[in-house]
């Protein structure tokens, strides 16, 4: 008897990392209140690499719109200041000579309307990803056939992988609808 679990555990698993791969990427997108990680992808020279600002300095939020970055060493103030320009995060920072703020202004409604067409777009990259896994792991279940599985078990593990699928695309659904209720949220 030709084993068929191993296609489902490699399916279940391109399907969760699609799912973590939007919850990494939706929590980049800014919804109105500051956070720490909005700084992730923002990297800064360091003794000769590309560092993330995380690894240089402290990053507070002592509010829900004003991030702090306090820098380890001093002569890095300006290397931050200049990377979060050049970042796609779209704020000015405010440097006082040890600490440099980022204010966020309060978003406008075209703003959150653009945040979530965009947070639409990359759930729809993940159901694609979803999508994938799923005719991956059908082509290889039609494959069983040949070498010898029985058509009735194929169609079984067929109906499994499309549980599966079902089950991340709902997933799925479930953190744009959270997301896009907290980039609407004023």
């Amino acid at each position: 008897m030709i084993d068929v679990k191993p296609y489902f555990t490699q399916a279940e698993e391109n399907m969760e990392a699609a799912v973590m791969y939007l919850d990494e990427t939706l929590a980049h997108i800014r919804a109105g209140k500051a956070s720490a990680r909005i700084l992730d992808p923002v990297r800064v020279e360091y003794y000769g690499s590309m560092t993330p600002v995380a690894n240089v300095a402290t990053i507070a939020t002592p509010d829900a719109k004003t991030i702090t970055i306090q820098p380890w060493e001093k002569n890095l103030l300006p290397a931050i200041e200049k990377a979060i320009l050049n970042s796609e995060i779209g704020i000015t920072p405010a440097n006082n000579g040890e600490i440099i703020r980022l204010c966020f202004p309060p978003l406008t409604e075209d703003r959150r309307k653009q945040l979530v067409k965009q947070a639409r777009a990359e759930g729809e990259d993940a159901k694609v990803s979803v999508r994938n896994a799923r005719r991956d792991a059908i082509e290889k279940l039609k494959k069983l056939v040949k070498e010898g599985l029985p058509e009735d078990s194929e169609k079984d593990a067929e109906n499994e992988v499309q549980k599966l699928h079902d089950k991340y695309i709902k997933k799925i659904e479930e953190v744009l609808v959270a997301k896009e209720k907290e980039i609407m949220t004023v």
